[in-house]
């Protein structure tokens, strides 16, 4: 299997063309993968995208690629999103890092009335970078031609908006709907809810129910922070023929 490289900057090309790899992706590919001339490999750019072909020339932060096939996939629809609360230890960066190798479209941290890790002041911006970077290297890990987005840390009031706008779910194992019964004809983006450890909070369930969302379980069993968001995705998958 080819390996895949990041370069948002690509835009259209034809076979033929030479396309140059520069910059840490580039010094990664040539000092760490040890790619040399005559192999092959694909660069995307995050946006559907992707060219493969034989390598040119490789050096320290720069590699020139010929294009010897391209292709433009488009992004799934609906979108599946991970509305993942702030959780001990790694949990929601492990859930991140899962839901982006199973299809998520974006990602939104979320900080929830029973979270216990708070995002405060230069805190939050270092802690969205660092969820940045571990979606990025998760899409090219499981060769996403689609760079899933991370948000800005999201409030309640937050997923109130996004609940009067798009399909919202609060993941419950005490609700009577399974996620694979989801009616999901005519949505463009569904947002999967999953709380901290302590569970999402009565007052916080009460207002995004107002405010349009809906609940669903994945089954009878508890799952910790890390598990429910990638569980739902790929639950979800199968009857939204992407499995």
């Amino acid at each position: 299997m080819a390996h895949r490289y990041l370069d948002e900057s690509l835009a259209a090309t034809e076979v033929g063309a030479v396309v140059e790899l520069v910059g840490d992706e580039a010094r990664h590919a040539v000092q760490v993968s040890r790619v040399r001339a005559g192999e092959r490999l694909e660069i995307g750019n995050g946006r559907g995208l992707v060219v493969s072909g034989e390598v040119l020339s490789a050096e320290p932060g720069s590699l020139r690629l010929e294009v010897v096939e391209l292709r433009e996939e488009a992004s799934p629809s609906p979108e599946l999103w991970l509305v993942q609360a702030l959780a001990k230890g790694d949990r929601d960066e492990l859930a991140a890092q899962a839901a982006t190798e199973l299809g998520a479209a974006g990602v939104v941290p979320w900080a929830a009335a029973r979270s216990v890790v708070r995002w405060e002041g230069a805190k939050r911006d270092k802690a969205v970078a660092r969820w940045r970077t571990i979606v990025r290297e998760a899409a090219k890990q499981s060769l996403r031609a689609h760079l899933p987005e991370v948000a800005p840390l999201a409030r309640l009031a937050d997923l109130v908006r996004l609940a009067g706008e798009h399909r919202v779910v609060l993941l419950d194992p005490r609700a009577e709907t399974p996620i694979d019964r989801l009616d999901l004809d005519g949505v463009g983006r569904v947002y999967l809810v999953v709380g901290p450890e302590g569970g999402i909070a009565p007052e916080e369930v009460a207002a995004l129910l107002a405010a349009g969302a809906v609940h669903a379980r994945l089954g009878g069993n508890v799952l910790r922070a890390s598990t429910a968001g990638p569980a739902a995705i790929a639950a979800l998958s199968g009857p939204l023929g992407r499995w």
